[in-house]
């Protein structure tokens, strides 16, 4: 077995219970004891009163760095680690910037700047980083009532365009659904002052680097642009040197925090089967001190089965991919924040832009795809000082993939350890309690879990034929349908009815049905008359010195099936279309003439001869 790298070493202290209240206050304690508050870089009172009711009372070095540069006007191109809060780095700026009415009444601004169309416009590339960004504009400029409009995809365009009419005043969207109402003249972006790019790097990976510029070609020239990443392509800089003028660059990062991940993130690297990650991850949910905790997945299919196979370990499990209808995937992320499920299993599609407070815990179910995903499943956790931790589970196939990015990164585990979710390190090292198992245990089935969250009707669009939620949920009405009258079948014999009588008698019981059902099936009960039975039609005959008769039986039997000629008549007219049932017994009416005429028999030997055929033959 390889030995142990002294970065899995369990430290001396057991972690303690998670307090959400405890880490924010110590948070907001680190950050005020080296850097200067949010009143003294001169943002607005109102903006900075906001902030401190909801516990923020210093800036992280981004937004120290960023403020004073932003504020003048100039372009901005801001680079930090994920979870920095590059989010208010960029956001309180575009505050500042924007004239409400709380701006005139207190004797800023001129009431001719205020206007109904967006002020500023943030563009985002997933659904999830948009939300979370409307999020924190409305918590900063809710003293000053800014407007603040969510636009992406997967809802209905109605309440948006709907929004629009009422006026907002900033707009953050998503590069499909902006260019959709701007093309419709529901999205006026002729007075927007302030741009944003936001996760820049990842418009570039999901191919929107052709939208965003059809985007920033409708705005006005004049403008101030900002661009936050935590990466920096080559691609993004070629198109912030295309878009912005003389833009200044800002990379901040801690004095005390070296490499590519935030230094309170705690990271494991385990060698671990495939049949055994189940297992595995339901005995790490189990470790002391876990808060909430988030499962990366590679593909759509796995996050969905892991979802499931941890709800029925006993966990409160929610699932965030993109096979998911929107409403869905807002249930899990609400439910996620307030606390009614405590493990979300998701994507790549939720590793940006997820910020939820308390999140101790990621695990990477499967490597990642390269580096920049590594970073950013990590950076969910350890977010604005807290500590986390990391485990990130590596296949035997994906040892390759994995030597890449820990080169990439400068990481100590370049030989995962072989781990199984019996291995005693893997207790020692996450202080998970002897004896568990991988089934939550009753007692500890707290959580409310996902059904205890609604689902949003959110009037979704397109989507591979997914229902609406309020349609999915309601109950199915069934129509009630009028008794239908049989339908009554005429029995024919060579294109006639059998019996004159039986048509008579079928099409009174027929009206007889119609009028009163009860009276139908009276009659149907009753004992019918006994009727000729049908005679069938020989085509094979057993034995040739029988043929004679055998044709005369035929010819009995047509006789009495086919009706007498008008004695008015000397001759009957020849039909005009003739069935294949009457070739027979035309056949059969001239047979006794060609048996008396001729020795031979009339019937045509059969096709193919039977044993019993075969052996009478000689006999004769």
């Amino acid at each position: 077995m390889v030995p142990r790298h002294p970065a899995h070493q369990r430290p001396d202290e057991k972690p303690a219970r998670y307090d959400p209240l405890r880490s924010r206050h110590a948070a907001s304690h680190r950050r005020g004891s080296t850097l200067t508050t949010f009143r003294d870089l001169g943002i607005l009172s109102e903006t900075a009163e906001a902030l401190e009711a909801v516990g923020i009372l210093s800036p992280f070095p981004i937004q120290e760095m960023t403020l004073p540069v932003a504020l003048s006007g100039s372009d901005v191109i801001g680079q930090a680690k994920t979870g920095t809060g590059k989010t208010l780095g960029f956001g309180l700026p575009l505050l500042e910037r924007v004239t409400v009415p709380a701006d005139v009444e207190a004797g800023r601004a001129e009431p001719a700047k205020l206007t109904e169309a967006p002020q500023a416009l943030v563009v985002v590339p997933t659904r999830e980083l948009c939300q979370q960004v409307t999020n924190d504009l409305l918590t900063a400029g809710k003293v000053r009532n800014v407007r603040v409009l969510a636009i992406y995809g997967g809802r209905a365009y109605e309440p948006q365009v709907e929004a629009l009419k009422k006026g907002v005043d900033i707009v953050v969207g998503t590069p499909g659904r902006l260019l959709d109402l701007a093309g419709q003249k529901k999205l006026d972006l002729s007075h927007v002052r302030s741009l944003v790019l936001d996760e820049a790097d990842e418009m570039l990976d999901l191919g929107f680097l052709p939208d965003v510029e059809k985007i920033m070609k409708m705005l006005p020239p004049k403008r101030q642009t900002m661009l936050f990443s935590a990466t920096m392509p080559g691609a993004v800089i070629g198109l912030a040197r295309k878009y912005m003028s003389q833009p200044t660059h800002i990379s901040a990062t801690s004095p005390d925090d070296e490499g590519a991940t935030v230094a309170n993130i705690t990271q494991h690297v385990f060698r671990a089967h495939n049949m055994d990650k189940p297992e595995l991850v339901s005995r790490i949910l189990q470790a002391d001190g876990r808060g909430l905790a988030m499962i990366f997945c590679r593909t759509k299919r796995t996050a969905a089965d892991i979802a499931e196979q941890l709800e029925k370990r006993g966990f409160a499990s929610g699932a965030v991919h993109g096979d998911l209808g929107q409403g869905a995937r807002e249930q899990a992320l609400r439910a996620f924040r307030n606390g009614k499920v405590d493990v979300l299993v998701c994507t790549d599609v939720a590793a940006r832009g997820i910020d939820v407070e308390g999140v101790t815990h990621v695990i990477n179910y499967q490597s990642p795809e390269d580096e920049k995903t590594y970073l950013h499943r990590v950076g969910r956790t350890g977010r604005a000082g807290a500590k986390g931790i990391a485990v990130t589970l590596v296949d035997w196939d994906d040892i390759p993939r994995w030597k890449l990015i820990n080169k990439a990164l400068d990481l100590p585990f370049d030989e995962p350890e072989e781990t199984y979710s019996t291995s005693a390190h893997l207790y020692e090292i996450l202080s998970i309690p002897a004896g568990t198992k991988g089934v939550l245990p009753r007692a500890d089935r707290t959580r409310a879990g996902l059904g205890a969250e609604q689902v949003e009707d959110l009037g979704e669009t397109g989507g591979r034929g997914r229902k609406s939620a309020a349609a999915a949920a309601a109950p199915a009405v069934v129509e009630e349908r009028a008794p239908r009258t049989p339908r009554q079948r005429r029995r024919t014999r060579n294109g006639a009815p059998v019996t004159a009588v039986g048509a008579d008698e079928a099409t009174a019981v027929s009206a007889e049905a119609t009028a009163a059902p009860e009276a139908a099936t009276e009659a149907a009960e009753a004992p019918a008359e006994p009727r000729t039975p049908r005679r069938r039609r020989r085509t094979r005959a057993a034995n040739p010195a029988n043929a004679v008769d055998t044709a005369e039986a035929v010819t009995e039997t047509a006789e009495a099936q086919i009706p007498a000629p008008a004695e008015e008549s000397e001759a009957p007219k020849k039909p005009r279309r003739r069935t294949r049932a009457a070739k027979p017994a035309e056949a059969a009416a001239e047979a006794p003439a060609s048996a008396e005429a001729s020795a031979p028999a009339p019937v045509k030997a059969p096709r193919r001869r039977t044993r019993a055929a075969a052996a009478a033959q000689p006999e004769s």
